[in-house]
């Protein structure tokens, strides 16, 4: 098959999230776009000016970064703080995205992601409009999260008129990307060819995560943690991935001053969680917000035990991909969650190379006996261990084969 040279291709990616915001899926994007950039494409992003998790900070309108043309476009920046700021925040992003994608030239291909829900509609119209192909990379499947969620009722007309335009945008896509089978199956259960779906996790950030002694030293110093057994949950705080268990479980253990849970990272539930330590007199919790991508892996790397935590509904709606940092730096690991899942297969593929365990949602008990248990074993990331745990799931690895995927189609769709 002939592939299409340096150059060939002009690029348009869709996402609320991009450099230099924190959040995962602007982090994915950004070094997608870098790469496709490096091999001579033409890329533009379509992204919003303010950070996901603070709209008071806002971000230049127009950018070249690294051979990557960022147009940033405003929203209302109400915040997160009631369910109506959060949708009218979506819907003035939408609309300002709707009058920016009028205004651009035609592109080859237009790939979108899926924050804000549904701004794959966009893409898959705009491909329709313009005869662009249309990559759909699923991070996570609505409506049918907010259904699970319990944000939407999921016999309500809005609910219906979601699923219709969740489906268009599904089946105008030449090519979707799944992040794991669970995911592929629940998309294709929609009546979507399952030949037009690979399965591609996403990768761990090499290039900034990794075991990092001195600034696990220094982070600790900092925040009063230099003799505790830290228990980290880090990044998104969402109702997709329930703490009630593991707070209740810091709660019971509040007596024990050698252990101390951290909470770093934003989203809607982050305040909750200091409103529990609040109200429960906790002094073992502390909570901090994102942390920079320059002090990723010092801080990744100060857990002496990682969480990784989805809620029941949530198998092939949404991707913890907080995993493959976690292996990364090969720190031992307590998942929470049912079972199976993508997770609970990583854990099982692992044959005992980390020290992990695992507990359903609500068993308290369990948590706080593998705490213990862990604890006792006295694990701590280990950077050889780390770095061949997650060979599989390496940028090194995943990252070409996204772009070679992106290519190989768009020539298929070219002849």
């Amino acid at each position: 098959m002939v592939k299409y040279s340096t150059g060939d291709m002009r690029i348009l990616l869709l996402n609320q999230t991009f450099y230099p915001d924190v959040v995962a899926t602007g982090q994915y994007l950004s070094e997608l776009a870098v790469t496709l950039a490096e091999r001579g494409h033409q890329v533009t992003v379509v992204t919003g000016r303010r950070a996901y998790d603070d709209p008071e900070k806002v971000f230049p309108k127009r950018e070249m970064w690294r051979g990557v043309r960022i147009m940033r476009i405003d929203s209302l920046g109400l915040g997160k703080s009631a369910k109506w700021r959060r949708a009218l925040d979506f819907a003035s992003f939408m609309c300002s995205c709707s009058v920016r994608l009028l205004l651009l030239p035609r592109q080859d291909v237009v790939v979108t992601l899926t924050s804000p829900p549904l701004i794959s509609f966009l893409g898959a119209l705009l491909s329709r409009l313009r005869g662009s192909r249309f990559d759909y990379w699923v991070m996570d499947f609505n409506p049918d999260e907010a259904i699970a969620a319990g944000w939407l009722r999921g016999n309500s007309l809005a609910a219906k008129i979601l699923e219709c335009i969740s489906r268009f945008s599904l089946r105008q896509a030449t090519g979707i990307i799944a992040l794991d089978r669970f995911m592929r199956d629940r998309i294709v259960a929609k009546g979507i060819a399952a030949e037009k779906v690979t399965v591609l996790p996403p990768w761990s950030q090499d290039s900034d995560v990794r075991f990092d002694a001195a600034g696990r030293a220094d982070f600790r110093r900092l925040h009063g943690l230099e003799d505790k057994f830290v228990v980290m949950y880090s990044g998104n705080h969402s109702p997709c991935h329930p703490l009630d268990t593991i707070l209740n479980a810091a709660a019971r253990l509040a007596g024990d001053q050698e252990i101390a849970f951290l909470f770093v990272g934003g989203g809607s539930r982050f305040s909750q969680v200091k409103q529990f330590a609040s109200e429960h007199s906790l002094s073992n919790i502390l909570c901090l917000p994102y942390q920079p991508m320059s002090q990723l892996a010092g801080t990744l790397s100060v857990a002496d035990l990682h969480l990784v935590v989805m809620g029941n509904p949530f198998v092939g709606l949404v991707h913890p991909c907080k995993i493959y940092n976690i292996l990364r730096v090969g720190s031992p690991l307590l998942y929470i969650g049912p079972q199976p899942s993508h997770v609970s297969e990583i854990l099982r593929t692992l044959n005992g190379q980390l020290p992990c365990g695992s507990a359903e949602h609500g068993e308290v008990d369990r948590v706080v006996e593998c705490i213990g248990a862990l604890k006792k074993k006295m694990a701590r990331p280990n950077e050889e261990r780390g770095v061949a745990l997650a060979k599989a799931f390496s940028k090194e690895l995943l990252l070409p084969r996204l772009t070679e995927i992106l290519e190989e189609n768009a020539e298929k769709l070219k002849s």
